[in-house]
């Protein structure tokens, strides 16, 4: 099975499956979006999507994380500490995820979209703190991961809803002094 998800050929179909999924979210509203419309813009047949993906809602789900990841450039933040630089990448990934989905239509599936950001952040975060907190209890790290990963997504929310003129770095530059200052668990020891 490990050699089956790796086969280029199938990543390639994938790719594919999910970039036509992508143009036609370009065109259409989602829930107007068919597996007829997926497979022709594809050229390929129903049962090579369902091999790939369970269903639209699937499709959809994966196509979000792929493309979020692709903003957060985890890769970034693998050995990196949570610090100024990194809670304005993240913010400005967030914030640039959020708009280019607003462009696409994706109305009503907005639990799903932050579910997905959320569950990413959560991750990222979490292996920022471990590099931070070596010493630290495992749970109190995720459970800070989490509360972070809510932050800042509703602080990306706030900024779409009300920046007041601000650029993104600017609203979440206001708020990192505290969340440094409350994320930074060895200076209490």
């Amino acid at each position: 099975m490990t050699k089956a998800k790796t086969d280029p050929r199938i990543l390639r179909t994938r790719k594919l499956i999910m970039d036509a999924f992508m143009e036609l979210s370009g065109k259409k509203e989602f829930k107007d979006i068919t597996i007829k419309d997926i497979t022709a813009e594809a050229m390929i047949n129903r049962a090579t999507f369902y091999y790939h993906f369970e269903d639209i809602y699937d499709l959809l789900e994966k196509v979000l994380s792929e493309v979020l990841l692709v903003n957060l450039d985890c890769g970034f933040y693998q050995n990196n500490k949570l610090d100024e630089e990194s809670l304005v990448k993240i913010f400005l990934a967030i914030t640039n995820f959020q708009k280019s989905l607003s462009n696409r239509c994706h109305r009503g599936y907005e639990d799903t979209i932050a579910r997905i950001i959320r569950e990413q952040l959560e991750v990222v975060f979490y292996k920022m703190l471990l590099n931070q907190n070596k010493a630290e209890k495992d749970d109190a790290l995720k459970i800070t991961a989490i509360i972070l990963s809510w932050g800042i997504y509703g602080a990306s929310v706030e900024w779409r809803r009300d920046a007041k003129g601000m650029t993104p770095e600017e609203f979440i530059k206001l708020a990192i002094p505290s969340i440094i200052s409350g994320a930074d668990l060895s200076s209490e020891k």
